[in-house]
């Protein structure tokens, strides 16, 4: 049995079939950012929206409607709730042990201003687990650090989104670029080279974007210095070795050089002998830096104490290496989605020609980015000589404080993979392809739509990348830099994507009110940061050649 995707609802035009394809888009946004209603019922009455659109618009066949939400939900378990857990459960465990307090001390001995703390952790650290893990990685691990730090719940996770754009074009050793690559035909190093040209002026103004976003513009009082030297050897490493080197390494070289640099400068020079409180964000409460208790700990201590994380980076780059990682897949195992693999036909404009929609799930258990996480939670576990039973009980625990969050990433995942499959995603995307002139701009809204739907910038090159190239051979435009744009405008997607919200809201603890409250806040950022990268775009587009 085959079914061929329609683009057009009820015999109207791109227009009304746009508006009525973005009915769930519409639905989420007006739950979360109007009414205020927590995300995972946000979620699942979205998903309920798309059922109704999919049969009933579409002419879905409804196992099939059913067996694509069941795909998307069964990849929010797996492998990004296998991540997230992980993630969660590695923090309990130092925590547990009492190492936390004196990595917070530790910490604090380098810098005891938070901004600082948050631009080292969330932007830096983050931005090394966002190119060798990825997949929702950086925001957990962060966003625990920063909360055990003394952040409050809303704060550290509200950071960790924002920071978290700057590295997601380059995340997971390259894949959004490979996956581009793949999609398109296009050459990987030329799309490397021109998403770091895009990501460029993002990254330079990013750690000083968090700051303001996060306290006010009043907070960059006193650290110009470390604000501008993170900027800058950030976005100069990450041009340079996307255009020279490729993908693969972009991220974690770029986050090494800034975190080595930033450790250096701090070494030497503190801001005034003053810092800012993690208080709210937009409030700023300055306060005198009390006696650093570091000094008390011996330097095993200190080593001791950091064990936790560096078993995780040192398990996560041996997961990354070719030969280990070669080893572990050899147990991994695919199988096509029952009822969906191949049943989906994608037609022409969104093909070239009428193509089967394929549907494998992947099951990596050994090599997925989480069980390396889980090898550094049991070294730690085991390092800190923890009982079976003590174990178990914060297992238990963790998997206790992650129940609704589950209910909201599977539920929203299962709205995009429906949205994928019974066409509605291609009719949005068709309606952006016919603005003309202007498409470099809505070519990075596009992209910035498919990551708020997927959560995943892999997701959303495979979804419109081939679009882009279509779109710019009919509009006489460079066609690698609209790919490019593509895959750049879709890292702003990711702060407002309601998977990476439940990612940071299951691991900072936060309540359900604030999960809505945090969508609100990281809206605004989003939409400015994506309107910048389109007009980049636009300048890029015209300004130069068409190759």
């Amino acid at each position: 049995m085959s079914w061929p995707q329609t683009y057009f609802l009820f015999g109207c035009g791109l227009g009304v079939s746009a508006t009525l394809a973005a009915a769930p888009i519409f639905t989420l946004l007006f739950l979360l950012g109007v009414m205020r209603k927590p995300a995972w019922l946000a979620g699942l009455v979205g998903l309920g929206v798309t059922f109704l659109l999919a049969i009933a618009g579409y002419h879905m066949p409804p196992l099939t409607a059913f067996s694509a939400a069941c795909n998307g939900a069964a990849f929010g378990l797996f492998p990004i709730f296998w991540i997230i857990f992980w993630a969660i459960l590695l923090f309990r465990v130092a925590q547990e042990g009492g190492q936390f307090e004196i990595i917070k001390s530790t910490i604090g001995r380098l810098t005891p201003d938070p901004r600082l703390q948050a631009i080292l952790i969330a932007f830096a650290f983050g931005a090394f687990l966002e190119g060798a893990a990825g997949f929702g990685a950086p925001v957990a691990i962060a966003s625990t650090m920063l909360t055990g730090l003394g952040f409050p719940a809303f704060t550290a996770a509200a950071i960790c989104l924002v920071a978290n754009t700057a590295p997601v074009a380059f995340g997971s050793i390259g894949i959004p670029v490979i996956t581009l690559a793949g999609t398109t035909g296009l050459p990987v190093r030329q799309l490397s080279t021109d998403i770091g040209r895009l990501c460029t002026p993002v990254v330079l103004i990013m750690p000083m974007y968090l700051v303001a976003a996060t306290w006010g513009f009043r907070a960059l009082r006193g650290i110009w210095l470390p604000v501008v030297l993170t900027g800058t050897v950030f976005a100069a490493a990450q041009l340079l070795v996307s255009s020279y080197m490729g993908p693969q390494l972009t991220d974690i070289l770029a986050s090494l050089l800034t975190m080595a640099s930033l450790i250096a400068l701090l070494r030497f020079w503190h801001p005034n002998g003053f810092q800012a409180t993690a208080s709210a964000p937009n409030v700023v409460v300055i306060r005198s830096p009390e006696r650093d208790p570091a000094s008390s700990y011996t330097v095993g201590a200190i080593l001791f104490a950091w064990l936790p994380y560096i078993f995780l980076v040192g398990c996560v780059l041996l997961w990354g290496f070719g030969p280990v990682q070669r080893r572990l897949d050899a147990l991994s195992f695919s199988f096509p989605w029952p009822f969906l693999h191949d049943v989906v036909w994608r037609m022409p404009p969104i093909s070239a020609a009428p193509a089967p929609y394929p549907a494998i799930f992947r099951v990596n258990w050994l090599s997925a980015a989480g069980t390396a996480c889980a090898a550094a939670t049991l070294l730690t576990a085991a390092s800190a000589r923890m009982t079976p039973g003590r174990f178990l009980r914060l297992l238990a625990s963790v998997v206790h404080q992650l129940a609704l969050p589950t209910i909201t990433v599977t539920s929203v995942l299962g709205v995009a993979f429906l949205m994928n499959y019974c066409g509605a995603t291609a009719t949005l995307g068709l309606a952006f392809s016919a603005a003309g002139a202007a498409f470099p701009f809505f070519s990075a809204v596009l992209g910035w739509l498919g990551v708020f739907l997927t959560g995943s910038d892999t997701a959303s090159n495979a979804l419109f990348g081939n679009l882009q190239v279509l779109t710019a051979g009919r509009l006489g435009l460079d066609r690698v830099l609209m790919a490019a744009a593509n895959s750049v405008g879709g890292v702003m997607g990711k702060m407002i994507s309601l998977q990476t919200i439940a990612v940071a809201a299951a691991a900072t603890g936060m309540s359900l009110p604030d999960q809505a409250r945090l969508f609100r806040f990281t809206l605004k950022h989003s939409i400015l940061l994506v309107s910048l990268v389109g007009f980049a775009a636009l300048l890029f587009a015209y300004g130069s050649r068409s190759r």
